[in-house]
């Protein structure tokens, strides 16, 4: 296939699967965080984050996304978007050391660095969710760490959810419209 037949190919999955989970375990978080002490959240936001892949790769044979089924055609643009989610991953080595430092920064850097992985994929489908989300999740962070230093895991997971709804329902309407 031509790369361009293979981006056609891409851009017909649905891309639910992993939202879905992100806003299972943000709102998850997000729920728990005023009943349970700090160093309990922290694992829970490492713990949680890390296992949004496993949840959204469940969740794939519901949504009918199917992640790793076996006629499953693996295209340049899969393959670009698990580059994408190894690269969010690697900037846990930033934010690490920091937490280390300081763990109240983990839910402003593991907030803002899991959702780097849409900027590939709003290039790869060509549509706009990927940078709306990423921008704004980013900017939404950054804003509520500033406005809420006393409920931080709280405000903080409460945009990322919001954001993942929008997301998810910006994803729901191109893939209705594609087909």
């Amino acid at each position: 296939m031509t790369l361009e037949q293979e981006r056609t190919l891409f851009k017909q999955n649905r891309f639910i699967a992993m939202p879905l989970a992100g806003t299972i375990v943000w709102a998850l978080i997000g729920l728990t965080a005023p009943f349970v002490s700090e160093f309990v959240i922290t694992w829970m936001i490492y713990i949680g984050t890390g296992a949004i892949f496993y949840l959204g790769a469940g969740l794939s044979y519901l949504t009918g996304e199917r992640f790793f089924a076996k006629d499953k055609v693996i295209t340049s643009f899969d393959r670009l978007f698990f580059v994408g989610l190894i690269m969010s991953l690697m900037v846990f080595a930033i934010a690490l050391p920091v937490a280390a430092i300081d763990h109240s920064t983990v839910p402003l850097s593991i907030g803002i660095l899991a959702g780097l992985m849409w900027m590939p994929l709003s290039w790869a489908i060509e549509h706009w969710v990927g940078y709306f989300h990423t921008i704004s999740r980013t900017l939404s962070i950054v804003t509520v760490w500033y406005l809420f230093p006393d409920a931080r895991v709280e405000a903080i997971s409460a945009a990322i959810v919001i954001i993942y709804i929008i997301s998810l329902y910006a994803l729901e309407q191109r893939y209705r419209l594609a087909k």
